[in-house]
């Protein structure tokens, strides 16, 4: 009689995995706020500075997805450490997972500063990105009298 592991496996090697690259393990998604002023905006102009992230929202629900692979995705595209995996990675289902599912119907998917840019200036308006200039200007000193 197969055991429930042994049964794991076999599906593992037979199943979506087995002919996946590990696209779930090339990146994770931390769920952040809606941004509701131009501070929140300002704020998402920081992640988007830095390399291999983006934000995007999907069902209404805004996030910031971080590109960087899992450091136990060996060369075979398997997990090295599969046996003691963390939690999040035995609940994951591949029924709609990255290789299985469709493509992702983000609504809004920010790659750079600079779409987000653009996006703060329709939400806000045409100046918005002024207030940044203002902050570069040096304050003036009181005049002694």
């Amino acid at each position: 009689m197969a055991t429930k592991q042994s049964r794991l496996k076999a599906k593992t090697k037979t199943g979506s995995c087995h002919r996946c690259s590990g696209l779930c393990c090339r990146y994770f998604a931390l769920p952040i706020e809606t941004p509701t002023n131009w501070k929140d905006f300002d704020d998402m102009r920081w992640y988007l500075a830095h390399e291999n992230t983006s934000i995007f929202v999907e069902k209404g629900d805004w996030y910031l997805n971080v590109h960087n692979r899992c450091q136990y995705l060996a060369g075979d595209h398997r997990c090295a450490i599969y046996e003691i995996r963390p939690k999040i990675c035995r609940t994951y289902k591949t029924d709609d997972c990255d290789f299985t599912g469709d493509d992702y119907q983000y609504q809004m998917h920010f790659t750079s500063e600079e779409q987000l840019s653009k996006y703060m200036k329709i939400k806000f308006g045409e100046k918005v990105l002024d207030r940044l200039k203002g902050r570069a200007k040096p304050k003036r000193k009181a005049r002694s009298a």
